[in-house]
C-alpha cells in the first residue's frame, strides 16, 4: 500500500512503561504521520490493558467525575481512595489496588492471612448508592487472598462459622466459613453488571491456583500458602452448597487472591481480558471504521504480547474489519515468522540496537525513536 492510499491512520498503543504514556506514544507517531502524509486523518486512541492506569485512561476518554471515598486499606486502616463515575451517570470504573493493593503496605506488613478486600467493596457500595449499575473493574496488584470475602462483606453478605458467629473477610477466615447469609445485600446489586478485567487464568485453588501462584509475593511463607490453598478449597465447597455455583475450575477465579471467583459466585459478573473490556468501553470498533492502517505497540513486544495484551487485542479487532496493523515496541523479542503468523503486517523495534537502555527510556529519546521509526515505516510502505 503506497503512502497516498492512507486516508485514515489510527494510533492506539499501550504505554511504554517507565517512559511514555499511551497518549505520548500516539502524539509522537502522529507527528511523523502528519509530516509524511499531509492531509491524512490521524485518530489517536488512548488505550490501556485493564491494569494500572485504566481508570485514568477511561476517565480522559469518556469523561465523568472522580469520586473520593474514605475506605479501609488491606489491614483495615482508613485511607482515601477513588473511583470514576463516567459521564453516562451509571458506569463506575474502579481499580481494586487503590483500596486493597500491595503498594499500600510496607513489605513487613504483607500477610495474606490478614489482608482483606473490604475497601474494594466499600468503593462499590458507594457507587451503588450514587446510582451506578455498570462496573468496569481492574483487579491487578492485590495484597489479598480472601476470595473476595471482604468485598462481599462490605456489600452486605454475611459469612458465618459453625457456631453462627460473624466472620470478617481475610485469608485466615476462609477455612472457618460454614454458612453464607445473602439476605442483607446492598440494594441495586441484582440489577447491576460487573465486567472484571482479568488477564490471568489461575483457578481458585490447586497448584495453579490463587495461593500457590500468587500468595508468596504477597508475603506468604510455605505454611501460609498451604493453609490459604486449603481455605480456598473449603470456601469453594461452601459457596457451591449455598449458591449452587461451582467456581473451582473457572479460569481467572484465582485472580487477585480469589477475588475473580468471589465476583462470579455472588454477583452478576463476567471475567474478560482487560484490553477487551477497555476496547468495548471506548467503542473502539466504531473509531477504527474506515481506517487504512492501525499503529499499535507497547514497551516490549514478546511472546506475552500474543497471549492477549494490548497490541494483540487491537489486532483481533482490526482483522474483523480487514485493517492492517503494525506494532512498535521499545524492544521486540519475536521473530518475523511469529509476528506474521499472528497477523501483524509488521513489528518494529524503535530503539537502535546500539543504544543503552537508560538512554532509550528517557521520554525525549523515546519520542524521537518512535517518530523516526514511524517515518521509516511509512516511507518504506
Amino acid at each position: 500500500m503506497s503512502q497516498h492510499m492512507y486516508s485514515k491512520i489510527v494510533v492506539a498503543s499501550d504505554s511504554f512503561k517507565g517512559s511514555l504514556s499511551s497518549l505520548e506514544v500516539a502524539d509522537a507517531a502522529a507527528k511523523a504521520i502528519n509530516e509524511c502524509i499531509p492531509g491524512c486523518c490521524v485518530e489517536k486512541v488512548e488505550v490501556a490493558d485493564g491494569g494500572e492506569g485504566t481508570m485514568e485512561a477511561l476517565h480522559r476518554t469518556l469523561g465523568g467525575v472522580k469520586v473520593e471515598v474514605e475506605v479501609c486499606d488491606p489491614l483495615g486502616r482508613a485511607i482515601t481512595a477513588s473511583y470514576v463515575k463516567l459521564a453516562d451517570g451509571v458506569t463506575a470504573v474502579l481499580e481494586m489496588a487503590v483500596a486493597s493493593g500491595l503498594p499500600l503496605l510496607a513489605p513487613q506488613e504483607r500477610n495474606p492471612m490478614k489482608t482483606s478486600t473490604y475497601g474494594t467493596g466499600q468503593l462499590i457500595a458507594d457507587a451503588l448508592r450514587k446510582g451506578c449499575r455498570k462496573f468496569l473493574i481492574g483487579i491487578g496488584g492485590s495484597a489479598t487472598n480472601d476470595a473476595g470475602m471482604g468485598m462481599l462483606e462490605a456489600l452486605g453478605v454475611r459469612f458465618l462459622d459453625a457456631e453462627g458467629n460473624l466472620l470478617h473477610g481475610s485469608g485466615e477466615s476462609l477455612e472457618k466459613v460454614e454458612d453464607i447469609d445473602l439476605s442483607g445485600v446492598c440494594a441495586g446489586l441484582a440489577e447491576s453488571e460487573f465486567i472484571i478485567a482479568c488477564d490471568v487464568d489461575a483457578t481458585l485453588y490447586g497448584p495453579k491456583g490463587a495461593a500457590c501462584v500468587f500468595a508468596p509475593q504477597k508475603g506468604a511463607d510455605a505454611e501460609m500458602v498451604a493453609m490459604l490453598n486449603d481455605g480456598l478449597e473449603h470456601f469453594s465447597s461452601v459457596v457451591k452448597r449455598v449458591t449452587g455455583k461451582d467456581v473451582s475450575d473457572i479460569p481467572g477465579a484465582g485472580a487477585a487472591g480469589g477475588l475473580g471467583g468471589g465476583f462470579v459466585a455472588f454477583l452478576p459478573a463476567r471475567l474478560e481480558r482487560g484490553i477487551e473490556m477497555v476496547l468495548d468501553a471506548i467503542s473502539f470498533d466504531e473509531r477504527i471504521r474506515g481506517a487504512s492502517l492501525i499503529i499499535t505497540g507497547e514497551g516490549r513486544v514478546d511472546f506475552q504480547t500474543l497471549t492477549g495484551k494490548t497490541p494483540y487485542g487491537i489486532l483481533k479487532r482490526a482483522r474483523r474489519q480487514g485493517i492492517p496493523v503494525v506494532a512498535i515496541g521499545g524492544s521486540v523479542a519475536l521473530g518475523e515468522k511469529e509476528t506474521s503468523e499472528a497477523g501483524f503486517a509488521g513489528v518494529y523495534a524503535v530503539t537502535p540496537s546500539n543504544m543503552p537502555l537508560e538512554e532509550a527510556m528517557k521520554p525525549e529519546t523515546a519520542v524521537r525513536n518512535i517518530y523516526d521509526t514511524v517515518k521509516n515505516i511509512l516511507n518504506h510502505e
